[in-house]
């Protein structure tokens, strides 16, 4: 029978900040994002595939600082790139250090759809300024869109202090359904900036979803004929799916698109890339500029990032191990015959139940995560979990195992 894991530092830290931060912690890394009174607050430490808790509990860790952490926590000779250019030359100036070049030069190496790059800090960044360019290149208004795009007025999901005029352009398609998007397109047939889309699909709460065939390469053809910017969000995507991102493993080319999280396994640091007639309006049409936009700390790791991934084949590797995982997970839920969905092999894996009319899948999620979480395996029960290239085997194999454990004792639910 599981134990209930010690969490009294947590949760004496965790009251003691609702004092004075609103909410404690931010947005998605709240209490009731997880199975509250289950699951840790505060991380002290992370290594390789691995975390420790304020109070002492290691976990393996599959929600890789929600996506970053594509190598490990604490890799060597990313840190020591880092340490090297900040106490060396620094990393915060009035103007940009050459470094700067030698990134957006590797990307365009290996982006298809890269031929200019605008570097930023943050997903919200890359596609706020992507929705900003594609009016000013267009000259309309209206955006489609489909996935998370982040935080900003224009797609925030909680519209708490944002005046509808606000958002009022920004029209929202399903993924996988061709025609409710062309039935927007059709609609604003004269006013269409954008299209902006997650090329794999991963909705709040609900499984990861792979484009059907010839989805992507609809959405394509559609943004030609109406004559709107095709954007694809790859904040999650880009250098995880491929190097060059889902538009690479998936073989379709948008006219803009956005990265971040996994390009400097945990540095702050994001991009928005493109065609060059589109992105040409950055010169002097459009306006970006921040402080901490050129600091050189989060380029330096994303240099330094890309070339282990290229040099050890990394993303090779994650699909291997991710595959494996995917098919002992998939055996166990099978056995297991619980109405439970495995989703998003072999990068994004994601434990969600079927809805029924009674809301037993609510209770039976909450027993699985809790049952899971006091295993040691931390994955989050609202959003897909990632697989990073130190996890090693056994963490793999011991992770399968827990969750068939965890499953096992939601059978008495049923």
């Amino acid at each position: 029978m599981s134990q209930k894991l010690k969490l009294d530092k947590s949760m004496a830290m965790y009251e003691e900040a609702l004092k004075t931060v609103p909410g404690a912690v931010a947005g998605i890394r709240r209490p009731y994002n997880f199975v509250q009174g289950e699951y840790p607050i505060y991380f002290e430490h992370g290594k390789g595939g691995r975390i420790t808790d304020v109070d002492g509990n290691e976990y393996i860790d599959y929600l890789c600082a929600y996506g970053p952490i594509i190598i490990g926590y604490r890799e060597e000779e990313i840190d020591k790139a880092v340490y090297k250019q900040v106490s060396e030359k620094g990393f915060c100036f009035s103007l940009t250090q050459p470094v700067q070049n030698d990134l957006v030069l590797k990307l365009k190496e290996v982006i298809p759809s890269c031929e200019m790059v605008a570097l930023v800090k943050t997903g919200s960044d890359a596609t706020t300024i992507a929705i900003r360019v594609a009016r000013a290149y267009t000259g309309k208004t209206k955006i489609a869109r489909c996935g998370y795009h982040g935080w900003h007025d224009w797609c925030v999901e909680v519209k708490g202090g944002i005046p509808e005029k606000l958002y009022e352009d920004v029209l929202e398609f399903h993924y996988n359904d061709i025609d409710s998007l062309e039935a927007i397109l059709k609609a604003n047939k004269d006013d269409m900036a954008a299209i902006i889309i997650t090329p794999v699909g991963h909705p709040l709460g609900a499984p990861v979803e792979m484009p059907k065939p010839g989805y992507l390469e609809a959405v394509r053809e559609l943004a030609d004929k109406y004559h709107c910017v095709l954007i694809f969000d790859e904040i999650r995507t880009g250098f995880r799916v491929a190097l060059g991102g889902a538009q690479e493993y998936f073989g379709v080319t948008p006219d803009l698109t956005t990265v971040g999280k996994a390009m400097a396994n945990g540095y702050a640091v994001a991009a928005l890339v493109g065609k060059k007639e589109v992105m040409e309006v950055l010169t002097k049409d459009v306006f970006l500029s921040s402080t901490f936009f050129p600091n050189s700390d989060s380029i330096v790791a994303a240099l330094k990032t890309i070339e282990i991934l290229q040099r050890d084949k990394v993303l090779d590797v994650i699909t291997a191990k991710g595959n494996k995982f995917a098919s002992d997970v998939q055996k166990v839920i099978d056995e297991s015959t619980l109405p439970v969905e495995f989703s998003g092999a072999p990068w994004m894996p994601f434990i969600t139940f079927l809805r029924d009319d009674n809301g037993l899948y609510k209770k039976m999620r909450v027993k699985f995560y809790t049952e899971l979480i006091r295993r040691k395996v931390f994955l989050q029960p609202y959003h897909h979990g990632y697989i990073c290239y130190r996890h090693t085997d056994e963490d793999l194999a011991y992770s399968a195992q827990a969750i068939k454990e965890s499953l096992d004792a939601c059978k008495s639910m049923v």
